[in-house]
């Protein structure tokens, strides 16, 4: 049984000369059938007269050419006018010259140089042919000549409408890929941003603080431990985020379950010197789609800021699991110091703001009563982003 799907296949391949010259052939047999020779176009009036040898001139310059009307237009139309002139002017009437019509949407489609020069050039020709045909016919009306250009003028602006539409699909397209890169990259980089500036703001914490615990050897070997410990975390992390970024990777290995992953995001921001009460209710759903890697950068964040601007101060971390929602709420007494850690770019929060909202929840982040901060957010479950 034949395979229509590979016939298409190989047939779109072919080069789309060989495509369109079965069309201009199966024009030129059917000028050179009885039945149907001197039904073709008439314009001017004068008599059909028998096919000759320029006749069959004629219809192949009429025919043949359609076989490059998308590679070459301008050749094409030349080629074909030229035909048709021959046509009329000896009075054959030809079926082929039907392909006019056809060469000219083709030129307004495909023509890319010389659109004005080209419709100029026809429109004298047109004139020219005509005034021959007024001169040799009975006298037929100006209307007539009138009538059929305007038919033809058509034609090429039907060809021009395709070569817009087709134009303003090309941008829409390229739009519609610039536009995903660039969301792509933002996804990137708040990705990197989550995971780098958690860790990285950990072990400057952990590092300032081991400068002061030389008397201390035991307490200097824990931070020291506590600082070697988030570096390979955020090895860790590095390489699964490049894993995913990476086509050929394959299926990743899995992650650390939920509920484990925020717990160990919790111990380790307590090792870096910020005591943190963790807090949460519920049960996890069995499917929450994007909204658990939500709630974690949420954590995540808020606990990168604790570091930052609360260092020291008593933070707390609620995670309550709802049948269709996750609502998480990270927040600091104020007590601490931010003097420990750089400042930070505001990137975060408005990244988390946009993961948020891109699945339907809300976010906020505001100071507290007592100069702290606290950040709460509300994500629907069973989302993607």
């Amino acid at each position: 049984m034949i395979d229509r799907r590979r016939l298409l296949d190989l047939w779109r391949r072919l080069d789309v000369t060989v495509r369109d010259l079965p069309f201009g052939l199966l024009l030129l047999v059917a000028s050179l059938l009885p039945a149907l020779r001197g039904n073709g176009t008439e314009v001017g009036g004068l008599p059909t007269r028998p096919a000759d040898a320029l006749a069959g001139v004629a219809a192949v310059l009429q025919t043949v050419p359609l076989a490059v009307r998308r590679r070459w237009p301008l050749v094409c139309v030349a080629l074909v006018s030229f035909g048709f002139a021959v046509d009329q002017i000896r009075g054959y009437h030809l079926f082929a010259g039907t392909a006019l019509p056809i060469a000219l949407i083709s030129a307004g489609s495909y023509l890319e140089k010389y659109r004005r020069a080209t419709l100029a050039a026809a429109t004298v020709a047109f004139v020219g042919v005509s005034v021959e045909l007024y001169r040799r016919g009975p006298g037929e009306s100006v209307i007539e000549f009138v009538s059929f250009y305007l038919v033809l003028a058509l034609a090429w602006g039907i060809g021009a409408w395709m070569r817009s539409a087709r134009a303003a699909e090309a941008e829409r397209r390229s739009r519609a890929a610039e536009d995903a890169r660039t969301a792509e990259r933002s996804r990137i980089a708040r990705e990197l941003h989550d995971v780098v500036t958690h860790h990285v703001t950990a072990m400057v914490v952990q590092s300032e603080a081991a400068r002061y615990l030389t008397a201390a050897p035991e307490r200097l070997d824990d931070t020291l431990a506590a600082v070697s410990d988030t570096g390979r975390r955020a090895i860790t992390d590095l390489r699964h985020l490049l894993e995913l970024l990476n086509p050929d990777h394959g299926t990743a290995e899995p992650r650390t379950p939920p509920v484990g992953r925020v717990l160990t995001l919790v111990e380790q921001t307590r090792r870096a010197g910020q005591p943190v009460e963790f807090t949460e209710d519920g049960t996890p759903a069995a499917s929450t789609g994007s909204a658990d890697l939500v709630a974690y950068r949420v954590v995540q964040e808020a606990l990168t800021n604790a570091l930052k601007y609360d260092h020291g101060g008593k933070t707390s971390v609620l995670v309550r699991h709802g049948e269709r929602e996750i609502t998480v709420e990270v927040g600091t007494d104020g007590s601490g110091t931010g003097a420990a850690s750089p400042g930070g770019s505001g990137r975060g929060l408005a990244g988390l703001r946009e993961r948020v909202d891109v699945l339907g929840g809300e976010f906020s982040a505001d100071r507290a009563d007592g100069g702290g901060f606290v950040v709460r957010a509300r994500i629907p479950g069973g989302s993607t982003a």
